[in-house]
């Protein structure tokens, strides 16, 4: 999981993750597996009790456009839904991506304050080039 999330983070799509990072925050986790191997992850971040993200959405390469990121994501959402969480969010480089699976742009400074605490992390901070999107469930 951690070296899928990573791979996209060489690549500059997501912010990397360490080992401890990953383990303590295993249960915010999902993953597809194929053979015993993962193929696919993503992670339900929860901020506040109506409001989550959506991230470190990551498919292997040879995985990809075969459904198992909108099947992750549609996944996510109902395990949102379940926890009583109204609103998702992501901030992401394919918004036509999230687009297909309900997600509408909002502008970044809708969001709290609290959702840039990750984003210290990365590189580009506090030039942030992704697109925020919010969904309503």
């Amino acid at each position: 999981m951690q070296r899928l999330v990573n791979e996209y983070s060489e690549k500059g799509l997501m912010i990397k993750k360490s080992l401890s990072e990953i383990y303590e925050n295993i249960r915010d986790y999902f993953v597809v597996e194929k053979k015993g191997a993962i193929i696919g992850t993503c992670c339900l971040k929860i901020y506040w009790k109506n409001l989550a993200e959506i991230c470190s959405l990551a498919i292997t390469k040879r995985e990809t456009k075969k459904g198992i990121g909108s099947m992750l994501v549609k996944y996510t959402i109902k395990e949102a839904k379940k926890m009583g969480i109204s609103s998702l969010f992501v901030l992401t480089y394919v918004p036509d991506f999230f687009k297909l699976n309900g997600f509408e742009n909002i502008d970044k400074s809708k969001l709290p304050q609290k959702v840039w605490g990750e984003c210290i992390k990365c590189h580009k901070f506090p030039q942030c080039d992704e697109i925020a999107m919010i969904k309503k469930i």
